[in-house]
Formats: structure tokens, sequence, C-alpha cells
């Protein structure tokens, strides 16, 4: 209890004392008064209080019903982001700050540059700034764009090496060259070829020249295709910026051709798009209806190779077109020869919710169905175009599989 004491403010405080401030924090009671919680205390509760108080739900279904909350002013509203910060991790604060948008239907608030430039960014803002820039006024979405712009940069500088090194084509090791580029040194060869080049004083080896690896020349009509096919309603939202971003990732990469096609009741083609990650995230439409069946056929029509094609198609597998039709195109798909991939999620959770039914149905016809976090993305991208089990590296990589259902409709048509 002493440290306790000692990290709440000056004084020593009794276990009763303790007690009280722990409760006091716990059920957010009316505490000005109370010699239990010091001023950082009251911070706090405060704080919380503000969301998950009584006067919470009340100003959500009536704003007339609001007791000393957020209240309707952005500055008041970055004040108590500040709050939540100063107490809380990031993962924590993100948490609260979804809490916020839900119970007090803050996005409204997202239209404001003083809360934007208190909110802690996260992928889920992204999508957040995404759905309502078109109505953003121009100050405000010139700081959407800025946040969203950073958010995209970090993940970039993230994901880009690994999903990189586990995609880019395989080096022809039988060949040497002294002339090799940054990313192909023979670093062990390099190194045993200089040793008599140490600098004592430096502790280091100089190199006079590098051994490196000569990389397989592949024309254009060699490479291997990957379509990301994306499901852009509302539920997807996180999803379809991860998926993003991989694709500007994968375009930029010289060894794969990418195409990012983004649906919901329509369909957005962004490959032209993908040199420039905030553009093709700026062109998405979050929100609306699904067809997914309509989605799959515009990709289908534009495979010339389908035994060089891999189509990586997430979504939920809520069909609001048809379902029938649509379990017979990807059956269709597989027979041509093209490497389908389902992936019910692309989120840091993955947990997500789907229809099990058309999941089930989906896994029947061969098609691996399962969801998958940013980190192991490029691992099973790269399984993929090695034409590997994708069954097997998800079991080797801890993720479940969507079992089969016992028939499938378009399996055998």
């Amino acid at each position: 209890m002493d440290d306790e004491g000692e990290m709440n403010g000056p004084g020593p405080r009794t276990a009763d004392a303790g007690g009280e401030r722990r409760w006091r924090l716990a059920i957010g009671a009316d505490d000005e008064a109370s010699a239990a919680l010091s001023s950082d205390d009251k911070r706090l509760s405060a704080a919380l209080d503000a969301l998950y108080g009584d006067g919470a739900s009340a100003a959500a279904s009536d704003p007339r019903k609001r007791r000393g909350g957020l209240g309707r002013s952005a500055p008041r509203v970055a004040q108590w982001m500040g709050d939540i910060r100063s107490f809380f991790p990031a993962q924590v604060v993100q948490i609260v700050q979804k809490d916020a948008f839900e119970r007090l239907d803050l996005k409204q608030m997202l239209m404001e540059p003083e809360f934007l430039k208190a909110i802690e960014a996260d992928v889920n803002l992204v999508a957040d700034l995404i759905s309502l820039r078109s109505v953003m006024p121009a100050k405000t979405s010139d700081i959407a764009r800025t946040i969203i712009a950073d958010i995209v940069a970090k993940l970039m500088q993230k994901l880009e090496q690994k999903t990189a090194e586990a995609i880019r084509g395989a080096l022809d090791r039988s060949k040497r060259t002294n002339r090799p580029r940054a990313r192909d040194i023979d670093w062990q060869r390099t190194i045993s070829a200089n040793l008599r080049h140490y600098q004592p004083e430096h502790k280091t080896i100089v190199p006079e020249k590098l051994v490196g690896f000569m990389r397989k020349q592949r024309r254009l009509v060699d490479l291997d295709e990957v379509v990301l096919c994306v499901d852009q309603s509302g539920s997807m939202a996180s999803s379809v910026v991860y998926a993003s971003i991989f694709a500007a990732v994968m375009a930029s990469l010289p060894v794969v051709r990418t195409k990012l096609v983004c649906f919901d009741t329509a369909i957005v083609d962004l490959t032209e798009e993908l040199s420039d990650p905030v553009e093709v995230l700026f062109g998405v439409q979050l929100g609306g209806g699904t067809d997914i069946n309509q989605a799959v056929a515009y990709c289908a029509d534009r495979i010339e190779r389908p035994t060089k094609s891999h189509l990586v198609l997430i979504t939920d597998l809520y069909e609001g077109g048809n379902g029938q039709e649509l379990l017979r195109r990807l059956a269709a798909l597989v027979r041509s020869g093209v490497n389908v991939v389902v992936l019910l999620a692309l989120t840091d959770q993955g947990r997500p919710g789907y229809d099990p039914a058309m999941a089930g149905s989906v896994a029947a016809l061969g098609i691996p169905v399962f969801a998958c976090t940013p980190d192991l993305f490029p691992d099973m991208m790269a399984a993929a175009l090695r034409r590997e089990d994708i069954g097997a590296w998800a079991a080797g990589a801890d993720i479940k599989l969507v079992r089969a259902e016992a028939e499938a409709p378009g399996a055998n048509e």
C-alpha cells in the first residue's frame, strides 16, 4: 500500500483510503469532495465518467440530457482525449476511442480539426476518416489527408520489407556478381573475401569488393498475377485499409503483376492508382451492400492466364447478390487453374464475423477460407505464389480454417 500511496500523491495512504480510492474509480461516484482521490485520480474519474457514466447513454439518445460529459465542443473533446492518453497506453486509448465513437456518436467530431489533432491515430481511424471524407469541410479534409498519409507511411515502413522479402523472385544462386544490388549481397562470402581489410581501430571490415547473387531476368509475360478483390462494405473497413497498403507494396515489386479491385454493390478498379496508397484509400467507398458474385465475375473476366493467376478474395461472405452463382463461378475458377484464397478478414484482431454457411460451401470447393492478420499476410502470399498447400501453411501458422460443408452447390457443375 505504501507504493500505492507514493504513486498517487503525497502523504501516506491507509488500507481503507486505498480501498475507497479503487472503489470510487470503479463505480464513478461523485468524488469532488473525496479525500481518497488525488487531483490526477479526479481527472481520470471525470474522463471515464464522461464516456461510461450515467450521462453517456442518455446523451446518446437525447443531447439535451448531457451531464458534464464530452459536450459538443471540439476543444473540450481534445482535452478529454489528452487526459485519456496521459493515463492509458496506446492500445487502451484506441479501445476507449472506439467506445466513444459508438456510445456518444463522436463521428461528427472527426470533422473538427481540433479533435483530429488530439486523437490517437490507427487503422480504424483511417477507415472512419475515409467514410466521412465527402462531408468534411475543406480545412478538416486537408488535416485528415495528412493524418492518413502519416499512418499509411508508418504501415508501409512496417510491412514493406517483410512483404518484399517474402514475395520477391528467387535469386539465381548459381551465378555470382561483384556488382550486386544491396539486397542481393552475399554477406558471408563478402566478409570472407575481405578479412584482410579488417580495421582494428574501428573494429570492422572495410570491403574492397562485394560478392552477391545475380538476379533472374523475368519477362512481363512470365510474371504471376495477383488480384486482390476486397469487400468495401462497412464491416470490412480495416481489411480494406490493410489490403490497399499490401497491394501498393506488391505493385512496387517487379516480380508480380498486382491488381486491386474493391466492391460493394458497385466495383472500383484501383489498379492504376497503386503507385500512391493514399490516393487508393481516397478512392475507396466504404459502406453499402455487398455483391460478391458481381465482383468475382469482373475479376474472372480480366484473368488471362489462369495457371499463372492468384485471386485473393477478402470478404465476410455475406452475399447480397446471387450466392449460388457465386459458388459456381468460384468452382469454375478453381477448375481453370486459378489459385483462389478467401480471407474472411485482414485485421490485427483476426476474429471476424462471417456467414458460416457460405464459408462452408466455399471451403467445400477446395478453397482455403480463413482470417489472416497483417503480419502473416506476406508469408501467406509467398506460399500462394509457390502454389503450396495453403491449408498446410495455415496449420503451421496456427490458423484455423473453415470446415467444408458436406455438399457445396456448384462444386461439380
